[in-house]
């Protein structure tokens, strides 16, 4: 895949200890690929599309992903369910914090590509310290939201009633366009804080933090299928992500009429969740919540005879 970068190589000659000019080395250019089961592929189509700054520079070329790429995704976080499901809601929130404590220590990362993708210096400021504290809130409720949200249920016969949360499965999540951070991190958090597993669609027009998120999980002991990350074009894949099989929630958060329409259409064929998320102001505490960790829960009720 032909790569461009985002700051111009340096040519600049300096003075050498023996008199003698030479050239500095070039930069090495990031090239910005796909996250899928722990790893970090190119597409399977080997397409992408030319990402421009906000004053119409081109920045670099990301991943125009296929329906492959997001069936195999699908494949990496159904096996990676398993594991991540039965782990102690204590861990979760362990790997959550460090997640966040990865995020901290690339923040000069984070601010550059998000500047690069139109917003100031202020904005970009605000936006990280948000999406790491995001980060910290979600892995204090892992294991308090079960407590909040579970009952004993009174009966008339000698049983225990007891309903828990458990998680529903994988969760295909399209993440706002008009956020670059912010808005992918309040998406994937609480679906994992949770024990599910994910495959999302970043951002079209500013998908460069949702790459270098990705490699920050990377490093954050979180296992590789948990969450996988995608790059293309929204319009292309929104089918799919609505509607393979073996997805059992799908999480829509801009508010195209036409595209809740399709999703929910889609979704009958498995009757998987549509979890529709509107007008969304990402930096307003508002926008987190234990209630959207159990957008992706399901409850489940057991019965157990007293005395035993």
């Amino acid at each position: 895949m032909p790569l461009t970068t985002t700051k111009p190589p340096i040519n600049k000659t300096v003075a050498d200890p023996n008199g003698l000019d030479k050239r500095q080395r070039l930069n090495v250019r990031k090239t910005y690929k796909i996250y899928i089961g722990g790893k970090f592929p190119r597409t399977e189509s080997g397409r992408y599309y030319t990402l421009k700054s906000g004053t119409g520079q081109p920045l670099t070329n990301i991943c125009r992903c296929s329906r492959k790429d997001f069936r195999e995704a699908v494949v990496a976080a159904r096996t990676a369910f398993k594991d991540w499901s039965g782990r102690t809601a204590f861990n979760r929130g362990q790997i959550l914090y460090r997640m966040a404590e990865m995020l901290e220590s690339r923040r000069a990362q984070f601010l550059a590509e998000i500047t690069w993708q139109g917003a100031t210096s202020y904005q970009a400021e605000k936006e990280v310290n948000a999406a790491i504290d995001r980060l910290v809130y979600y892995a204090g409720w892992c294991d308090k939201f079960q407590q909040i949200f579970s009952s004993v249920n009174p009966v008339s016969d000698p049983y225990f009633n007891f309903s828990v949360p458990e998680p529903t499965g994988i969760v295909s999540i399209i993440a706002p366009e008009d956020s670059s951070l912010i808005g992918l991190v309040s998406s994937i958090a609480p679906v994992i804080a949770g024990g599910n597993s994910c495959v999302v669609l970043a951002s079209g027009s500013k998908p460069l933090c949702a790459v270098t998120f990705a490699e920050a999980l990377n490093s954050s002991d979180l296992p590789g299928g948990v969450v996988n990350i995608l790059t293309g074009y929204k319009k292309e894949l929104i089918a799919h992500f609505s509607s393979h099989m073996d997805v059992n929630a799908v999480m829509y958060w801009d508010d195209d009429t036409k595209t809740i329409q399709e999703i929910q259409s889609n979704a009958t064929v498995n009757v998987k969740r549509v979890i529709l998320h509107k007008g969304k102001d990402w930096m307003s505490k508002n926008a987190q919540s234990p209630y959207m960790i159990m957008d992706t829960q399901e409850i489940k009720t057991t019965w157990h005879p007293v005395g035993i």
